[in-house]
């Protein structure tokens, strides 16, 4: 029996030096090696449920973000609609204010559901912090198969506008490629729906949509004048001063002058 004991002894030290991880914090050697192993898989077992604690709470985290609203770049006036002009077999148009309200630059582009009929003027383009202008569009209104004029305002345009942000480093040329290379970056700002305005009565849709087509005519026709040339200098009496002139006088007298005496 002491023979048997101590062999049972002398094993339990040998399994306690190959697994020191069984040792309790405070030093003692009183808990047998059983129950330190109990004590390592219960310390196990709580490490792998936090982290997949950790692991869980992260991914519902990014699940929640992506439900979040996404963060607007620019501010659009009108927000929601296109008005355009009720007019059937006219081209018409409409317009909308374009405001980059963030602290980068910003390209914006344009996209609709009918571009055989439609077009906007610009088509895209890049915005500094706080700069604005006003984007026209335009439309062709095809005669309504209905002769009813009130049914086809009743009816919702089927033709949607989209218009897309993309934050660009300042300085960078716009090119509509840009949006195709960076999808992952790019914002829906808004997806506008069109509305028809009735020209012969008089609203504040109407009205607001006037303003801002007489406005975006304004900027377009003050970007094709030429740049305002620089003035010559005026002298006290009201003579030209042309210093080149001058030079060219002085020189042909003084040529003269040569051309005499050597005679």
């Amino acid at each position: 029996m002491g023979i048997a004991d101590s062999s049972k002894q002398s094993a339990e030290r040998k399994l306690w030096r190959l697994c020191p991880f069984w040792q309790s914090g405070n030093g003692s050697s009183s808990a047998s090696p059983t129950q330190n192993l109990q004590q390592h898989n219960i310390r196990t077992r709580r490490l792998v449920e936090d982290t997949d604690g950790r692991s869980s709470s992260s991914t519902v985290s990014s699940v929640a973000r992506s439900f979040l609203p996404t963060r607007r770049r620019l501010r659009l006036d009108p927000a929601n609609n296109l008005y355009f002009p009720y007019e059937p077999g006219k081209q018409v148009r409409s317009a909308v204010r374009i405001k980059n309200t963030s602290r980068s630059h910003v390209a914006f582009k344009f996209q609709t559901t009918a571009p055989k009929s439609c077009y906007m003027r610009p088509p895209g383009g890049i915005l500094a912090p706080g700069e604005n202008l006003i984007a026209t569009v335009f439309k062709f209104m095809e005669h309504p198969e209905n002769s009813e004029k009130q049914k086809q305002f009743d009816q919702k345009s089927n033709v949607k506008f989209k218009i897309m942000s993309l934050k660009v480093k300042e300085g960078m040329d716009y090119v509509p490629e840009l949006f195709d290379e960076q999808k992952d970056k790019v914002s829906v700002e808004r997806i506008f729906h069109v509305v028809f305005l009735d020209v012969e009565r008089p609203s504040p849709a109407l009205e607001k949509l006037k303003r801002q087509l007489a406005e975006a005519e304004a900027a377009v026709e003050a970007r094709k004048k030429p740049p305002p040339e620089i003035c010559p200098r005026v002298g006290g009496e009201g003579l030209v001063i042309d210093e080149w002139k001058e030079r060219r006088e002085k020189y042909l007298a003084q040529q003269q002058v040569e051309a005499v005496e050597s005679v």
